[in-house]
C-alpha cells in the first residue's frame, strides 16, 4: 500500500497523521524545519505552538470553540489529547504549556508503527504522490506556495498576523496588579484567580493609547501594503489607532473585574496569562503587535505592574497565505485541479489552531478511506466539524472569502426559534448526537 504524504508538521498536519494512521493508512510526515527554518518557530519540534498558548474557550454547551473541543475529543484528536494532558489554569479556557505539549504530540506520532517522520523541504509534491495533503500552514515555504499558485493559476489571499509578548513572572510587580479571572468564573481545574491583572487609571491609560499609536512600527514592502489583517488578531496599535476608548470594549475591558485594593473596578486591565507549566512566563493577553522590539519594551513598561518587565519573547509578525477555499477545493478538501493533493489547516481559510487541527483531523481521515478503498462522508453540518468544513467548501462567497474562526452562525438554524443561551446549548446537544452517530457510521463503514 503506498502511503499518504503529508507536507507540514504544524497541528493540522501532525493531526493529520494521527487520524489517517489510526485508520489503518500508512503515514509520511515532512516537515522541512529544522532544515529551514520560518519567521515564527522557535524550535524544531512538531505541533509547536507559535501565537498563543491557548485554545481558547473550554465550554462546549456556550461556545463553538468549546464544543469543537469536544467533538474532536470524541473522534480521538491527537491535540486534544496532547492537550488535556499538558492544559494550564486559564479560567473557562483551555491553555496549554507550549513545551510539553509539542512534545507530547512529536512522542505519540514518532512511536506509531504506521507513521514516518521526514525532516525535509517539498517544494514541489512529486507527480507519483497520488495521496497528499497539504498542511504547511499560514508560514508555507516561498517554493511550495509558487508551485501552489501555478497549480491553482490564481494568487493566493493573504492577511498578516501578529504575536504577543511573554513576560517573565518575577518581574511583575504584585503590589499593583493582582490574580482574578473575570466574573471569578472557574476553570477546568476550579481556580477562579487564573489571570494576572495590571490595572490602569483613566490618565494612565489616555498615554497609553496615545504612545501606541505614536510608536514606532514594522514596515511593510510596497506589495504587501494592501494585505488586509484579520479582524480576530489585529494589533494592539492597530486597534488603539480605531479609536481611544477601543481597547477599553476589547482586550482591556475592565468588566468583571474589581482591584482589591481599591474595592473598585479600574478604568481598564492588562490581562496576563499563564504560558507554561512552571507557571514563570506570562502572556499579554489580546497584546499581538507590529511595534518595533525597542518601542515595545518602552511602551509596555508604562503599563502600572510592568515597569520592570523582562519580556521572554517581544511581539512580532509574520505574513500568512491561505487558499480561496470556496473556490478551489471539493467537499473533502481535495484541490479540483489536481485532487491528488488534499489541503488541511489554516491554508484553507478556517482560523486558530482548534480551527487548523480540526480541518486535519478530517484531511486525515478522508485521504485515509480512500487510500484503503473505503468511503467517508463528511459530517453533518449540524457539528461544529461540519459546520466548519462547509464554509470553506461551500458556504462562504469565493469573492469575499476571509478566515473563519467556529461560531454557530455557521450552523443551520434549529427546528424551532430559540434566542440566547438557550440556543447555544440546544444547537450544542443536537452537534454531538449527531457526531455520535456520524462516528458511528465511520467505524461501521471501516470495519
Amino acid at each position: 500500500m503506498k502511503p499518504i504524504h503529508i507536507i507540514g508538521g504544524g497541528l493540522a498536519g501532525s493531526e493529520a497523521a494521527w487520524q489517517a494512521a489510526q485508520s489503518g493508512a500508512s503515514v509520511i510526515l515532512h516537515e522541512m524545519r529544522p532544515r529551514r527554518m520560518t519567521e515564527a518557530h522557535a524550535t524544531t519540534r512538531l505541533a509547536e505552538l507559535v501565537c498563543s498558548n491557548s485554545f481558547r474557550s473550554d465550554d462546549w454547551e456556550n461556545n463553538a470553540v468549546g464544543l469543537l473541543h469536544e467533538e474532536m475529543r470524541r473522534a480521538g484528536s491527537l491535540i486534544l489529547i496532547a492537550g488535556d494532558a499538558h492544559k494550564l489554569p486559564a479560567g473557562g479556557a483551555l491553555a496549554v504549556d507550549r513545551e510539553g505539549f509539542s512534545a507530547a504530540v512529536e512522542a505519540a506520532l514518532a512511536a506509531h508503527p504506521r507513521v514516518a517522520i521526514a525532516r525535509e523541504e517539498i517544494a514541489q509534491p512529486p507527480s507519483d504522490w497520488d495521496n497528499v495533503i497539504v498542511a504547511t500552514g499560514p508560514l508555507t515555504s516561498a517554493a511550495l506556495a509558487e508551485s501552489l499558485r501555478a497549480l491553482t493559476g490564481e494568487e493566493s489571499l493573504a492577511f498578516f498576523d501578529a504575536i504577543a509578548p511573554i513576560v517573565e513572572r518575577d518581574s511583575i510587580n504584585l503590589d499593583i496588579a493582582w490574580f482574578q479571572s473575570r466574573y471569578d468564573k472557574k476553570g477546568p481545574g476550579g481556580g477562579d484567580a487564573d489571570y494576572i491583572n495590571c490595572p490602569m487609571t483613566e490618565d494612565e491609560y489616555r498615554a497609553f493609547v496615545a504612545a501606541l499609536v505614536a510608536g514606532e512600527k514594522t514596515e511593510f514592502k510596497e506589495w504587501e501594503k494592501s494585505t488586509p489583517y484579520f479582524e480576530g488578531c489585529l494589533p494592539i496599535e492597530v486597534m488603539a489607532a480605531r479609536g481611544e476608548e477601543t481597547l477599553r470594549f476589547g482586550p482591556m475591558k475592565p468588566v468583571g473585574l474589581r482591584d482589591p485594593k481599591t474595592g473598585r473596578r479600574p478604568y481598564a486591565v492588562v490581562q496576563l496569562r499563564q504560558d507554561n507549566a512552571l507557571a514563570t512566563l506570562w502572556n499579554m493577553v489580546g497584546f499581538q503587535t507590529k511595534l518595533k522590539h525597542g518601542e515595545q519594551t518602552r511602551i509596555f513598561r508604562t503599563i502600572p505592574a510592568l515597569e520592570n518587565a523582562r519580556f521572554a519573547r517581544l511581539g512580532g509578525i509574520h505574513r500568512n497565505t491561505f487558499l480561496n477555499s470556496p473556490r478551489l477545493l471539493d467537499g473533502e478538501l481535495r484541490l479540483k485541479a489536481r485532487p491528488a493533493l488534499r489541503f488541511a489547516g489554516q491554508i484553507t481559510g478556517v482560523e486558530g489552531y482548534v480551527e487548523s487541527a480540526a480541518i486535519g483531523l478530517l484531511a486525515g481521515r478522508f485521504a485515509a478511506a480512500q487510500m484503503l478503498g473505503e468511503s467517508i462522508a463528511p459530517p453533518p453540518p449540524t457539528t461544529a466539524l461540519g459546520a466548519l468544513l462547509a464554509h470553506i467548501t461551500k458556504g462562504a462567497d469565493a469573492q469575499t472569502f476571509q478566515p473563519m474562526n467556529v461560531n454557530f452562525g455557521l450552523f443551520p438554524p434549529l427546528e424551532t426559534e430559540t434566542r440566547g443561551r438557550d440556543r447555544k446549548k440546544l444547537m450544542a446537544h443536537r452537534a454531538l448526537a449527531d457526531l455520535d452517530l456520524w462516528l458511528g457510521r465511520a467505524r461501521a463503514a471501516a470495519e
